[in-house]
């Protein structure tokens, strides 16, 4: 699998389509996006920011 060159931290993520960390950590337990290992810090998981702002939409309705 590749990865992709978008890749942003999970604080990043979140605070970039307003949600709580509570909710950053259930989309990333139901794999709703995919993580990676950060390579300079591997205790911390990074994202796709153009997979995180596909999202924006079905926050919206769920709300």
């Amino acid at each position: 699998m590749d990865t992709p060159n978008d890749l942003i931290s999970t604080t990043e993520a979140r605070k970039l389509i307003g949600i709580s960390p509570a909710t950053m950590a259930r989309i990333i337990k139901e794999a709703v996006v995919t993580t990676y290992p950060n390579p300079l810090d591997k205790r911390q998981k990074l994202v796709s920011k153009s997979q995180v702002l596909a999202l924006r939409p079905n926050l919206a309705e769920a709300a």
